[in-house]
């Protein structure tokens, strides 16, 4: 899989120069919260850098990386509601790539979560942030007896699930009322790193679930190999949408806090070095000569063996957690 694929790199560009027109309007920097790292509690964070206005610590006790201080949840709240880059992102950013990120994403991850469903029984699943459906779709394919549940508040996209014969909750996670111990599964996929609080989300998640229920999530590990690399110049750190970057220690702090047993916590990730790779080419970003070699004169075998590699020893920026409740 390359990145251009899945993320037209033009495109994302100027998704990203809208994103910081959008924060000049909804944002006011004076008004912006103090926080404690969001996995661990620790009051104790060392300053990073700062991008479009946002400033981002990394927790001296656990290493997660995440804006501090933090814009107030009511603002974050409209500018995902009402701005013009986010109606950007669904229209001309994912639309186009829809079909690619089926094959590509959606279906390698329904044939994971299939994978440890009980083929006996029939399950409730939920997905959060359902956004067009693609996930239970390819997973609906798979499992065809079981219930699937779209948990979307934006109203376009929660019509677009029920037009394709899902059952919809067209709410918040938080804001889901009367389905306490009402699923087997829940899924959240690139979510935890938008989110206010992830304590919060994932305490109502624990409560949603039945007894031995699974969450499925997959987030961005801020010890992964191409934002370590390039750090404050990487388009994976993008406010005011990514808020917090856990790493394999922190998300196991996080889970572990809101009753969750943990049953893995992988990077299985394939775009780190393609990402690298293209900010070198095709943006002429400097990061040194080993890096600038392997890129302009490394073989295809070397440079996946190289992702491999990461991806392996959990040193990948996509990382894949799954957690059991109690």
């Amino acid at each position: 899989m390359k990145e251009e694929e899945i993320r037209k790199r033009e495109v994302f560009s100027k998704y990203l120069e809208l994103v910081a027109t959008d924060v000049n309007d909804f944002f006011d920097f004076k008004s912006f919260i103090d926080v404690d790292c969001p996995a661990c509690g620790s009051s104790k964070s060392t300053f990073e850098f700062e991008k479009i206005g946002f400033k981002y610590s990394s927790c001296q006790v656990c290493s997660t990386l995440f804006v501090n201080p933090k814009p107030p949840f009511e603002v974050l709240n409209e500018f995902y509601s009402t701005s013009s880059s986010t109606s950007f992102w669904v229209n001309e950013f994912f639309k186009p790539v829809a079909e690619v990120r089926r094959e590509k994403i959606f279906k390698p991850r329904a044939e994971y979560v299939a994978g440890f469903l009980d083929k006996s029984e029939r399950h409730i699943v939920g997905d959060i942030g359902a956004g067009f459906g693609l996930f239970l779709e390819e997973l609906k394919k798979i499992r065809p007896d079981n219930r699937y549940v779209a948990i979307e508040p934006s109203v376009e996209m929660a019509d677009i699930c029920h037009s394709k014969g899902l059952d919809v909750e067209p709410v918040c996670l938080e804001e889901l009322e009367e389905m306490a111990e009402g699923f087997d599964i829940l899924t959240a996929f690139e979510l935890l790193e938008h989110l206010y609080s992830p304590q919060i989300f994932l305490e109502k998640a624990y409560e949603l679930l039945k007894p031995g229920g699974y969450l499925s999530c997959s987030t961005l590990n801020s010890k992964g190999f191409d934002i370590l690399l390039l750090w404050e110049k990487s388009k994976s750190i993008a406010p005011p949408h990514h808020l917090n970057f856990f790493n394999p220690m922190s998300i196991h702090l996080l889970f572990q806090k809101a009753g969750f047993e943990i049953e893995e916590i992988s990077t299985p990730g394939k775009l780190d070095w393609d990402i690298v790779e293209g900010m070198i080419t095709n943006e002429n970003l400097e990061l040194g000569k080993l890096w600038d070699v392997l890129a302009k004169e490394g073989s295809d075998e070397c440079k996946n063996e190289l992702q491999h590699w990461i991806s392996k020893y959990n040193l990948s920026s996509h990382m894949r957690v799954l957690a059991k409740k109690r």
